[in-house]
């Protein structure tokens, strides 16, 4: 059964006749405890239906027990750690053989609300109620129902700290705070450095090789994958990020971490293009995030900073695949190798190889325990140290996802001998080969793996920022292996990248009593003398199957089989300060991914063209090698540096001509303003260099949308343009007689220049036709339509337009009577931070008009979207509500203007965050024709 957990809670679970703290034990009396418990776990675990057994086994053992089908006798004070709501429902993923419309009405009309439907890999992330997961389950067509799939970022931070819990509110007012800080102190500050650059540019020596090779980014674009860029506005007023930064529409996601990864790059490639989309909706959702970085956004360099807990080490699976497919496309993609330790410096809370039967168990409990030790003695169970509390822990082994018949359980053991969790899902031949529990808050807990039935198989058991450690009476000694590093950063050709320190160490212990954490070279440079961070994960990666499920060496699932991976490959700069309030200073291999995709498009804008095979070449051949000597598992070939890499692989200057806004001026006609049918105009059209070099050569080429307009000449020499320079040319335009009314000419404009980025290819728009002065508006007049909540679906109502023809100008009203009430606003809403807003034109273009602006305000209320408006929807603050006024729309409402008005046009409204609700009410188009000519 397909399943992950996030935010698993911590369980206390007593089986069986003894209770904790019952007094002192000796190893045996422990053993035997345990293994009384897990027989009693087993004994439920065959008792489960067909359609329980499809269910996470904390799902089925939660229902069994509210259900009172668990008799106390059997399983007193068992706390499952399912997270329930106090409406009774809780997140779990849905896999099904399709993904349609009629699941999710099925699933509409159970009780669930839909939380991100994915019908490329069959899955559907719902809040349910716990009450309709066995009638879900049930469905012949679905096959499995899972708690969420969680994850963990490599952003590093004191184990021992523990935030407070932040309300959205107080989010909300955090991050409005921080916007009004920095424009306050922009103005201080150069636009072009921003107010904080990170200590990397420096100790990468990305700073001197801007300089001396004069190569900044052009043509390259790069784009993060984290948490969120709740501060982007903040970052952007401090001039610590360009204006520009592409986010997927609805895909901002909560939390800053994207927002300092993005903070990185532009220190090191200040004019590289940057994006943005959140990796935390959940794991398919990050896959398709990928895919869309590449394919919809364009980006060139992707890198993330995230690894799911349900990412397979043993195959490619929905992230991975992403990032092969991405890659295929010659996109490079880079990702943090994580922060969960590795064996040279003894902080691997990692174990992986064959299973061994202990030879223990028999009669007690159905199959065998795993004898960990290697020798000749056998132990059943691996020790944790006394700083493992609350971690997540994953079991896998070398079976296909989704087509697993091999059935092994994982079971935590407390200082008293009693089993304080476990997982064990039913694996019966089309499920994967998983299972995971999180550890308790106690000291002296320990691991032991149980083989329920089936082959013996490779295996691998993962304590993330945990460690195995001899116990403390020392009766149990720690086994760990190199090779937590998993997933989709140890896909065939992505950059795996681990972490050493900028400048100041790490201000706190992994565990207490470990040694000084590193310190970085800064104002230095990095040299073979670096070390690594402590807590850096560490490879190689044995991979048993490909992506489809095919065994890589069949019949062979041990440590002789399969193929193994070299993970990391390199590494780069954490511990470095961002503007970004919790960034500062960025620890973890979250820092250090980003910084090397910087130096990637570095070299990629000064020597554009290089193949994945070309930059992993120069990147792993220039790293400086740190100790141990030679290619490592822990910090791959070294630390890069930029100067190096430019020296390697050359770097040249590149210009980057695009086409400007063009003045339009009417020649011949009836002498207004107004280029109309039969008349001429002349086009002034600049190009502007937007790169690093001077342009020779430059060319461009014009043409039109529509036979009945003509523009001449057709192509045009602008001579050389330096870099940062633009030159204007005259085209003429001519429309014919029978030119329809207010149709505006779209110029596509073809660049040719001297240099690899040359052609640049675009479009113009140029206006016709005298602007009417009446304005026609088109009200929705239907009902109140519910928005529902943290659901992508979102509410959709439809006005239609008729008798207007092409459109001088649009605005969009979000109508209403009373601001200050529910009933009386255009759009009623208690979060409006939550909501996302999209016009859509009869010919399908779209244009968002807000995306999660607005922080904890309410209510929409006689809001017209202009884009002539002074002030964007996107600096919304709650102070402002109820929003009211003239807004700028985050799209350009003019781009809906280039068909027809006449038909139908739909507002859509998303809600992307849970608890609060509202309604769509009222909205209008406000339309402005053209004079006949």
């Amino acid at each position: 059964m397909r399943r992950a957990v996030t935010g698993v809670a911590a369980t206390v679970l007593v089986v069986g006749a003894w209770a904790p703290g019952a007094g002192a034990r000796g190893p045996q009396d422990v053993e035997s405890r345990a293994y009384g418990q897990i027989g009693a776990l087993q004994q439920l675990k065959k008792s489960l239906s067909g359609a329980e057994r499809k269910l996470d086994s904390r799902l089925a053992v939660e229902l069994r027990q509210r259900s009172g089908k668990v008799a106390a006798s059997a399983l007193p004070k068992v706390s499952t750690g399912v997270a329930v709501t106090k409406a009774g429902t809780t997140r779990v993923e849905v896999h099904a053989n399709k993904v349609g419309d009629d699941l999710l009405d099925r699933l509409r009309k159970a009780g669930a609300g839909i939380r991100y439907p994915s019908a490329a890999t069959g899955t559907v992330l719902v809040e349910a109620p716990l009450t309709a997961l066995t009638t879900i389950a049930g469905w012949s067509d679905v096959t499995a129902v899972g708690i969420a799939h969680g994850l963990i970022s490599a952003h590093e931070t004191d184990p021992r700290s523990k935030p407070a819990a932040e309300s959205k509110e107080a989010r909300a007012a955090r991050v409005e705070q921080n916007v009004r800080a920095a424009v306050s102190k922009a103005a201080a500050v150069a636009p072009s450095q921003g107010s904080v650059v990170s200590e990397g540019d420096r100790t990468h020596a990305a700073d001197t090789a801007r300089t001396r090779y004069k190569v900044t980014g052009t043509g390259v674009k790069v784009c993060a994958l984290s948490d969120g860029v709740s501060s982007l506005a903040a970052s952007q007023a401090s001039g610590d990020l360009p204006a520009d930064v592409d986010v997927l529409p609805g895909q901002e996601g909560d939390g800053d971490e994207g927002t300092a990864m993005l903070e990185i790059i532009h220190d090191v490639v200040p004019n590289a293009r940057l994006g943005f989309a959140t990796a935390f909706t959940s794991e398919a959702s990050f896959a398709d995030n990928i895919r869309a970085l590449r394919f919809t956004a364009g980006c060139d360099i992707i890198v993330d900073d995230v690894v799911y807990y349900h990412e397979s080490p043993f195959q490619d699976g929905l992230p991975a695949q992403a990032v092969n497919a991405v890659t295929a496309d010659g996109a490079f993609y880079f990702s943090s190798a994580g922060n969960e330790g590795n064996k040279l410096d003894g902080t691997s809370g990692n174990w992986e190889g064959d299973f061994a039967d202990s030879g223990r168990g028999i009669g007690k409990f159905a199959g065998q325990a795993h004898d960990f030790d290697p020798g000749p003695g056998v132990q059943v169970f691996d020790p944790l140290s006394p700083n493992s509390a609350r971690r997540v822990t994953t079991l896998w082994w070398a079976d296909p996802l989704a087509a697993s018949a091999n059935d092994y359980d994982l079971y935590l053991i407390d200082a008293a001998g009693n089993v304080s969790d476990f997982s064990q899902d039913t694996q019966d031949g089309n499920d994967d080969p998983f299972e995971i529990l999180q550890t308790g808050a106690g000291s002296n807990q320990k691991l032991a793996v149980v083989k329920y039935s089936g082959a013996d198989r490779y295996l691998q058991l993962s304590v993330f920022r945990g460690r195995f450690a001899d116990s403390p009476d020392g009766t149990l000694k720690a086994f760990s292996t190199p090779g937590i590093t998993r997933g989709h950063s140890a896909a065939a050709n992505a950059f795996s990248v681990a972490a050493a320190p900028a400048a100041e160490p790490l201000p706190f212990d992994l565990e207490d009593g470990d040694p000084p954490n590193p310190a970085g070279p800064y104002p230095n440079v990095f040299t073979k003398q670096s070390k690594p961070e402590r807590f850096t994960s560490d490879g190689p990666r044995r991979i048993f199957f490909k992506a489809d499920g095919t065994p890589v060496t069949p019949g062979d699932f041990s440590a002789t089989g399969g193929t193994v991976r070299n993970k990391p490959e390199i590494t780069a700069a954490d511990g470095v300060l961002t503007s970004v309030p919790d960034f500062a200073p960025f620890f973890g291999t979250s820092a250090a991914a980003p910084h090397a995709a910087a130096i990637a498009a570095l070299a990629l804008s000064g020597n554009p063209g290089l193949t994945n095979t070309e930059i992993r070449s120069a990147l792993t051949g220039t790293a400086l090698d740190l100790t141990p000597a030679g290619y490592d598992n822990r910090t791959g070939y070294g630390v890069v540096r930029a100067d190096l890499l430019l020296r390697d692989t050359g770097a040249t200057p590149q210009p980057l001509v695009r086409a400007g806004t063009p003045t339009v001026t009417p020649v011949t006609g009836d002498g207004d303003a107004y280029l109309e049918p039969g008349e001429n105009a002349t086009v002034a059209l600049p190009a502007v260099n937007v790169g690093d070099g001077t342009a020779t050569g430059v060319s461009v080429v014009v043409g039109t949308d529509d036979s009945r307009a003509v523009v001449t000449p057709r192509a045009v020499s602008y001579g050389n343009i330096a870099a940062g320079a633009s030159k204007s040319k005259n085209f003429t335009l001519k429309l014919a007689a029978d030119y329809p009314v207010g149709k505006p000419v779209t110029l596509s404009v073809k660049i040719t220049f001297a240099g690899y980025l040359s052609p640049t290819t675009g479009s113009v728009v140029v206006a016709t036709g005298q602007p009417s002065t009446t304005v026609r508006d088109f009200a929705y007049t239907g009902p109140a339509v519910a928005i529902p909540d943290n659901d992508p679906t979102g509410a959709s109502a439809t006005v239609n337009v008729s008798g207007v023809g092409y459109a001088s100008a649009l605005t969009f009203s979000i109508d209403g009577t009373a601001c200050t009430t529910s009933a009386g606003s255009g759009i009623d809403h208690t979060y409006v931070k939550d909501l996302v807003g999209t016009l859509t034109a009869p010919d399908g273009r779209k244009a968002t008009l807000f995306a999660r602006a607005g922080g904890s305000g309410d209510n929409l209320c006689q809001v017209v979207f202009d884009d002539a408006a002074a002030t964007p929807f996107a600096s919304a603050e709650t102070g402002d509500a109820p929003f009211t006024g003239a807004w700028r729309p985050d799209d350009p409402l003019a781009a809906l203007r280039v068909s027809p008005a006449d038909g139908a046009w739909t507002f859509h409204v998303a809600d992307l965050a849970g608890t609060d609700v509202g309604s769509l009410r009222a909205f209008s188009l406000h339309l402005t024709g053209f004079e006949p000519a």
